[in-house]
């Protein structure tokens, strides 16, 4: 026994390998690896025991930013880092430098989990234990101090949180069994008698909850529910505080305003207030450390649904109204969580949350600001919650954080998701948001641009005041000049959308119609998408004072234009902007005769039937047609050397509505101008109009009485002629139909004429027709569109 006794261990001896130094990935920190050999030495010295553990620590730099003396820092660490030896100062010094000039992530900083270090420390841990210091190996005593009395569980439930705090012990408490049931049973049984008891338990929890490895041990004590038990009963305390305060806050005012002021009566109401704040600060830390267990647990999306199911977002949305930053802090990243699912977007809908958490933008809080706009950005997907930023007056807010660098982009995409409601884009020509944006374009100089910034202003420009303002001074020169040097697509569609506007932003693009028409030949084909929106660009712009026949001849374009409209010669998109800037320039007389006799309307032909299942092809093709129509020497060739007006009496019956549109206006024209089509195209809208009984009429079946006919027992009521040639189908009426019924549709052609002087009941007839002022639009017809003051047609 002796022998026995004296083989066992005297002391433990430790030693420290192999220290090797990285940087954090996403913190602005060093991360220590080292080994630790631990032996257990028996009492002559000799070892017994050994064993060896990879440890790591992490050197937080809290103060490192862009104007700090990395030289000074670095031997700052040395000296109070025993890890670091003195040798490593230079390495040191280098990785310092490193982090200095990296790039923070914010994805990464919002990714990561709330640990026990991202907290202050709590009050209590020095007060409650008399400034005792927790030791491992007295466990057992800190559990038993669990027993006795309030105080004596404030102390022991703090010493244990002294030791929860370093990581390194978590293992090992969790090996006590004893230790988080004693914990978990105090918290359930007393948390209501002492607020400073509940929060030093929960604190233990949360380091817990830190650590995926231990969310099972914490769910398993059932401490995510009692949370939820503990936060809504604090809130009801805390609304019960308001109400009394608010009673106290007014009899006081009342007393004061018929009494003298009672310097005893102030006195109290002070205390009171005093001691409504001391509850309140209480308070908050307690529903901050519980708010924080409750988002470590979220980790799981099960235990997520539970939580929701217990109306989480409520909760969160009901805190927001608190003033503490820091417990905003907790309460807005456990909303920008729970934002991403359908659900807890719609809860956020229905309480109003946007317009809470616009009372936080701007703030000073940094990290509280930076998380409210990555929980906005979230919402801003939803059409009915950027309406809500609207009317919160979010907008100007959001538009005032463009000059924050650290929040320039996420306030970017947020304007950007606004932007694309056509209902909201006035709006930025208000705010100030569009200088800012301007600059920063500018800026750019030749470089790569955010595509989060020039989308935001390709949707600005869609918008008439916005390109007021976008044009103001040399704004439209600089993005001319960027775009045509750098090639840069995405400007030259910003410059496409500012081109689409009347009024005075279009005058100034006179000045660049030749470095536009320049960028169109055949040498661009690598830049396909580039002339396209060149294209685009030029198409958008019905001058008057632009003469198009001239940039046609100086820049050659109509060869281009015209081999461009061979069935794949190029791209659709491409082929499609040549066929709507062939609709702009047709406006002009000399440009349309210079097109025809190039032969561009049989290839517009061509590819009207390799493109006839294609709508946008086929409206714009037809509007091409009519424009070409309204002059002489163009309407010549289309009417009489094509097979164009049998194409458009096809279109009369497509099924999209703005085709028909334009083809029967444009039948209507060429229905003026020759007599044969005008018979054709008579004939063929009667047809159209009355096909329904027409069909009904021939395909009309014998009755039971075996009567072959409605009308009369001789021939066939049709027979094997034509249906218009009929003259018993046409309606009778006195003055008008001649005594045998013989008339024919020519008789409509003479009325509409007006060869027929006063024998009819129509007394006066209209003059003959003048086509009134053509569209200006060069995407084709619009539904509100009037192509003609006065028009009167044989469709009937």
């Amino acid at each position: 026994m002796d022998s026995l006794q004296a083989e066992d261990p005297r002391f433990l001896k430790r030693r420290v390998k192999g220290c090797t130094l990285e940087v954090h990935p996403t913190d602005r920190a060093l991360v220590v690896q080292y080994e630790v050999e631990a032996t257990v030495l028996g009492e002559m010295g000799n070892p017994m025991v050994g064993e060896r553990k990879e440890c790591q620590k992490i050197i937080r730099l809290k103060s490192l930013n862009a104007q700090t003396d990395t030289s000074s820092l670095a031997r700052k660490v040395v000296e109070e880092c025993r890890l670091i030896h003195s040798s490593k100062l230079c390495e040191v010094e280098q990785l310092l430098f490193y982090l200095q000039n990296r790039k923070q992530s914010n994805d990464n900083q919002e990714k990561k989990r709330i640990s026990p270090r991202d907290f202050t420390p709590y009050a209590e841990v020095e007060v409650g234990t008399g400034g005792e210091v927790a030791s491992i190996n007295s466990i057992d005593e800190y559990v038993e101090l669990l027993y006795e009395d309030i105080q004596e569980k404030i102390k022991g439930a703090t010493l244990i949180f002294q030791l929860a705090r370093n990581s390194d012990n978590l293992e090992e408490l969790m090996q006590n069994e004893t230790v988080l049931g004693a914990l978990a049973r105090v918290l359930r049984e007393d948390w209501k008698q002492s607020v400073d008891l509940a929060t030093t338990i929960i604190y233990v929890f949360f380091c817990f909850s830190s650590f995926s490895q231990f969310h099972g041990h914490v769910t398993h004590f059932k401490i995510g529910a009692l949370c939820m038990n503990i936060i809504e009963h604090e809130l009801k305390r805390y609304d019960l505080w308001q109400d009394e305060l608010q009673k106290k806050r007014k009899a006081y005012i009342l007393f004061s305003e018929k009494f003298s002021e009672n310097p005893n009566l102030k006195k109290e109401h002070e205390k009171s207030f005093r001691k409504y704040q001391s509850l309140l600060t209480k308070q908050e830390q307690l529903l901050r450390v519980s708010l924080g267990l409750l988002l470590n647990l979220a980790e799981d999306p099960r235990t997520e649904l539970k939580m929701r199911n217990k109306n989480i977002v409520h909760t969160l949305v009901k805190i927001l109204d608190r003033d503490d930053e820091e417990l905003l802090l907790v309460a807005v990243s456990f909303l920008k969580k729970l934002s991403i699912f359908l659900e807890n977007k719609n809860d956020m809908a229905e309480t109003f949350a946007v317009e809470k958490l616009s009372r936080l933008v701007p703030c000073d809080h940094e990290d509280l600001l930076t998380t409210n706009l990555r929980l906005l950005l979230n919402l801003s997907f939803d059409t009915a919650l950027r309406s809500q930023m609207i009317h919160a007056g979010l907008l100007p807010k959001v538009s005032s954080l463009l000059a924050d660098e650290a929040q320039r982009q996420l306030c970017m995409c947020i304007l950007y998701h606004i932007s694309m409601d056509d209902r909201f884009k006035s709006m930025f020509a208000d705010t100030g948001c569009i200088p800012q944006l301007m600059k920063m374009v500018f800026d750019c100089g030749e470089e790569e641009m955010d595509v989060e910034l020039i989308s935001l202003c390709i949707n600005l420009a869609a918008n008439k005041s916005n390109a007021k303002v976008i044009c103001e001074g040399n704004g439209l020169k600089m993005l001319m000049k960027r775009a045509v040097k750098v090639k840069d697509v995405l400007v030259m569609k910003m410059i496409r959308n500012l081109s689409q506007h009347s009024g005075p932003s279009k005058s100034l693009f006179l000045d660049y119609v030749g470095d536009l028409a320049a960028q169109i030949s055949e040498k661009e084909a690598e830049a396909e998408e580039f002339v396209i929106e060149c294209l685009g660009t030029l198409a958008n712009l019905t001058i008057a004072d632009l003469d198009w026949a001239l940039v046609l001849e100086e820049y050659n374009l109509v060869p281009y234009l015209k081999d461009r409209l061979k069935p794949g010669s190029a791209e659709d998109d491409l082929i499609l902007e040549v066929v709507i800037m062939l609709g702009t320039v047709s406006m002009d007389d000399s440009c349309a005769a210079m097109l025809a006799k190039s032969g561009i309307i049989p290839a517009l032909i061509d590819l009207l039937n390799a493109q006839q299942e294609d709508d946008e092809f086929v409206c714009q093709i037809v509007y091409v047609f009519y424009q070409m129509v309204f002059h002489e020497a163009t309407r010549d060739v289309i009417v009489k050397d094509t097979q164009a007006p049998a194409y458009l009496m096809d279109l009369m019956h497509d099924n999209n509505g703005e085709i028909r549109k334009v083809c029967n206006n444009t039948l209507d024209i060429i229905t003026e101008y020759d007599e044969e089509w005008g018979k054709k195209i008579q004939n063929e809208k009667f047809r159209v109009y009355n096909c329904q009984w027409l069909d009904m009429v021939e395909n009309r079946p014998m009755d039971e009485a075996g009567e072959s006919f409605l009308y009369g027992d001789g021939e066939p009521f049709i027979g094997d002629g034509d249906i218009l040639e009929r003259a018993d189908l046409f309606y009778s009426a006195d003055g008008i139909m001649s005594a045998d019924s013989a008339i024919s549709p020519d008789f409509y052609s003479d009325f509409q004429d007006g060869e027929l002087g006063e024998t009819g009941y129509m007394s006066s007839l209209p003059e003959q027709f003048v086509p009134a002022g053509r569209p200006v639009s060069a995407y084709g017809f619009h539904s509100d569109e009037q192509f003609f003051s006065n028009c009167n047609t044989a469709s009937r």
